[in-house]
């Protein structure tokens, strides 16, 4: 008696052996058709995230694309850049909109500075790190560490970018809903008081080892009863800035506005 087991082989009808598939080997169309199902599903839950569904995926696509993940440089239009300015200026009129709307009896500098709050980078950054689109962004090929810290940098930008993107796809009012839902808690807060300018100057002055800051009249104009000041602020290796007001204290406080807005300093006021 023969102990051996014979081999046993499926055929084909026409009697030869049918190829059996190696598992550890997924076939290229495959595993392509299962990238796009999983990037459809990633830029679905992203969608949801936003609260928007594009008609235009690209422009989803292309406002979370850094400029490092550009194969050309030169192509800068296809990162999220332009899409942030655009988004930028189509946050503050609707926010304008809302603090106008929120806000009746609020004369133009307090809707001003309320404006300047909700809009600054660092609002812009939360409401990214609320919706969860910190690893949603694309970058170039940079270390672990630094595309962290790069990623969380940007986070005011792409939210910005996102803005733009959901404003050209569906227009002002989708824009708005999403402005909406993410701004009115923020809006409805009590505004934080913001720092004098002076002292938001100085402490910045010493903190890159400069000296004190330094104020000088430069003009007084207008009637003794009502006059007008023009007062410049002076900083060793910067421009002197200038600033006008009713009082030499108004002034300065002015002046070192414009120098904290043209260094990018913040968290100054102006306020007389």
């Amino acid at each position: 008696m023969n102990d051996e087991t014979p081999d046993i082989q499926t055929s084909s009808p026409s009697g030869d052996a049918s190829p059996q598939p190696d598992a550890g080997h997924e076939p290229a169309a495959a595993k392509k058709k299962r990238g796009k199902i999983s990037a459809k599903a990633a830029t679905a839950a992203l969608e949801a995230r936003i609260g928007h569904k594009f008609a235009d995926p690209a422009l989803l696509a292309t406002a979370f694309t850094h400029v490092s993940a550009l194969k050309s440089a030169r192509k800068r239009g296809d990162s999220y850049q332009r899409l942030e300015f655009l988004g930028d200026h189509v946050l503050g009129l609707i926010v304008s909109d809302m603090l106008y709307r929120a806000f009746p009896n609020a004369d133009e500098g307090e809707l001003s500075k309320r404006l300047a709050e909700l809009v600054r980078k660092e609002s812009c950054a939360d409401v990214a790190k609320s919706l969860g689109l910190l690893d949603d962004i694309k970058l170039g090929a940079v270390g672990a560490s630094a595309s962290a810290r790069l990623r969380k940098s940007v986070l005011g930008d792409i939210c910005e970018a996102v803005i733009g993107a959901v404003f050209l796809d569906g227009g002002y009012a989708a824009a708005a809903q999403f402005v909406e839902r993410n701004w009115t808690e923020r809006m409805r807060k009590p505004r934080r008081p913001l720092r004098d300018p002076k002292t938001v100057l100085q402490e910045w002055a010493q903190g890159k080892g400069l000296p004190t800051p330094v104020y000088r009249e430069v003009e007084r104009t207008g009637p003794h009863h009502d006059p007008q000041f023009r007062v410049a602020v002076d900083l060793p290796g910067l421009a002197p800035a200038e600033g006008l007001g009713g009082s030499k204290r108004a002034a300065e406080k002015v002046a070192a506005s414009v120098m904290i807005a043209r260094e990018g300093v913040g968290g100054g006021s102006n306020d007389g």
